[in-house]
């Protein structure tokens, strides 16, 4: 096989194992991330890409937000079920997580982890955090890995920092990791 087949087959699978990954469609969701076959969380989808998400095989999409958000998507629950998908949502309060908001997504999730499921906010900021403690907590995801994919959405501030080590702890764990930078939020403790 000749040098350029192999950089293209070589390229082609390093795209496909990449948690990053955009499928059809998904383009306008912003901060889409793809964790697993199973598993993805976005920013605000619209009606279309809710669409486009339901095509794709998504089955249950779960909202980290307040539906009076001025970016929310209007009727996103009736949307959502007319598509037949199961939709579930949890309030979380940005600037007042709390433990039992992700035990409450936790809870849905572990239900059935073979659910196509998209767990989506407003910007990924609420989705990408809760979506880093799953995978940690009860995916057996290296911290260091989680944490470079949440990296790549956002640093948490303070208020979220506090929420990730209170998590972790009640699971009886550390947010100290190889390669894990938090920033001036882990000189707070």
């Amino acid at each position: 096989m000749n040098r350029p087949a192999l950089q293209l087959i070589l390229a082609l699978c390093l795209l496909s194992a990449s948690p990053r990954l955009t499928a059809g469609g998904f383009d306008g969701i912003d901060n889409y991330i793809r964790y697993s076959p199973y598993f993805s969380s976005s920013g605000q989808p619209g009606a279309n890409e809710m669409k486009a998400l339901s095509e794709a095989g998504f089955q249950r999409i779960i909202y980290l937000a307040f539906s009076d958000n001025k970016s929310a998507l209007p009727n996103e629950d009736r949307v959502v079920k007319s598509l037949g998908m199961d939709y579930m949502q949890i309030p979380v309060d940005f600037e007042r997580p709390t433990i039992d908001d992700f035990e409450d997504f936790a809870a849905v999730l572990n239900r059935d982890k073979t659910i196509h499921t998209l767990l989506h906010c407003q910007v990924n900021f609420r989705a990408s955090t809760f979506s880093f403690l799953y995978r940690v907590i009860y995916g057996g995801v290296p911290m260091a890995e989680a944490k470079s994919d949440l990296d790549s959405i956002w640093q948490p501030d303070r208020v979220w920092y506090r929420f990730i080590v209170d998590v972790l702890a009640k699971h009886g764990l550390s947010p100290a990791c190889d390669g894990c930078d938090w920033g001036s939020n882990e000189f707070d403790d």
